[in-house]
């Protein structure tokens, strides 16, 4: 029997912790919280990681790093809906649009 990862499944756990919490948040403010789009950060994380929450039904990631977004994307589902966080280095925006 192959041995299961420490981090198996603990994206998947985040998420749900993530939402609940939004949740209960937007309740207590008068919202739905449909109406919040909660953006999951993928700086220095793994695909691994960004593929357990994609597969829990994620589908909005965020990421800082240009050459990260750059290497993850190609790997991941082409439905996944990209945003870039902070600050763009006027020398990376090619690359970022590429």
């Amino acid at each position: 029997m192959a041995a299961i990862s420490p981090v198996q499944g603990f994206g998947a756990a985040a998420l749900r912790s993530v939402l609940q919490r939004v949740k209960q948040a937007a309740e207590r403010s008068g919202r739905s919280s449909d109406a919040v789009r909660v953006v999951a950060v993928s700086k220095t994380k793994p695909v691994s990681l960004l593929r357990q929450v994609y597969d829990a039904g994620h589908r909005c990631f965020g990421e800082n790093y240009v050459q990260e977004l750059v290497e993850k994307a190609p790997q991941l589902p082409e439905d996944i809906e990209w945003h870039f966080i902070g600050h763009l280095q006027s020398n990376k925006v090619k690359t970022l649009l590429s």
